[in-house]
């Protein structure tokens, strides 16, 4: 099939899930259409079937499922047999179940999908884990599995003649849990730029005391850390800093991305 449109649809707070994606529409080629759901959901059902069309649907792993708010942005897609690749960017530990999850998702919804891809990135709580990642080597790796996804699609006339893919996980999926960090400013050196409660996916970050966070409706997705201008966000305390001895010293050990294609294709 002709690889015409492809739609990015992705949750990213730290933005290393868009670079993936991004990297992954330039090696396939193609008209490329960006559907950022991390601050919001998209107006209504969003249909992906034209001819030539492709849906690349990413997002980070939030304690082995997928956010919530991307789950629901994924729902929100309507496909007609539209190949489609599905992206789970995970912080070096697992993740368990997001990737099928999201091609259970997307599939309930009108889209074969065509392949699946695990890739590691720097843990968005205890960002010691993985920090570098995705490295060079990573995103070579992204743009191996980008090259075979194009060359599946283009010599596959009939999607229809495709086995479904099998991708690791579980049915049912595990339990999904609310983080018990959340990360909070510095008021001395805090400049009350706003660029965190703008940014904020969840709305946390209380606009009078911005060196503050909502533990009820943060997510830890890290999104605040990452784009303060002062630096003045981070995690910390101490249970944290107990916590992430042992979480450092147990997912430290470098892992791989993962892949997955049709049997045969």
């Amino acid at each position: 099939m002709e690889i015409r449109n492809i739609h990015l649809v992705y949750f990213s707070a730290t933005y290393t899930t868009r670079k993936i994606v991004r990297e992954m529409a330039r090696v396939i080629g193609g008209d490329v259409v960006e559907h950022d759901v991390t601050c919001g959901l998209p107006f209504g059902e969003l249909r992906l079937d034209a001819p030539g069309d492709l849906l690349i649907a990413a997002a980070p792993v939030y304690a082995g499922r997928l956010p919530l708010r991307a789950a629901r942005a994924f729902a929100m897609l309507r496909g007609s047999q539209t190949p489609a690749i599905a992206v789970a960017v995970y912080g070096n530990r697992d993740y368990d179940d997001a990737l099928v999850e999201t091609q259970d998702v997307i599939e309930a919804h009108g889209f074969k999908t065509v392949a699946a891809a695990a890739f590691i990135a720097r843990h968005c709580i205890f960002p010691k884990v993985a920090a570098s990642r995705p490295d060079a080597a990573d995103m070579e790796k992204v743009a191996g599995f980008a090259r075979r996804c194009a060359g599946l699609l283009r010599g596959t006339p009939a999607l229809e003649a495709l086995p479904r893919l099998e991708v690791k996980g579980n049915r049912p999926y595990k339990q999904g849990g609310a983080s018990t960090f959340s990360p909070q400013g510095d008021a001395d050196t805090c400049t009350r730029c706003m660029t965190c409660a703008g940014l904020c996916p969840m709305e946390a970050i209380p606009a009078d005391t911005p060196w503050q966070t909502d533990g009820d409706k943060c997510i830890a997705c890290g999104r605040c850390v990452v784009v303060c201008p002062e630096h003045s966000r981070s995690f910390g305390g101490d249970a944290y800093r107990g916590f992430e001895a042992k979480f450092v010293a147990a997912f430290s050990a470098c892992r791989e991305p993962e892949t997955f294609f049709p049997v045969n294709a």
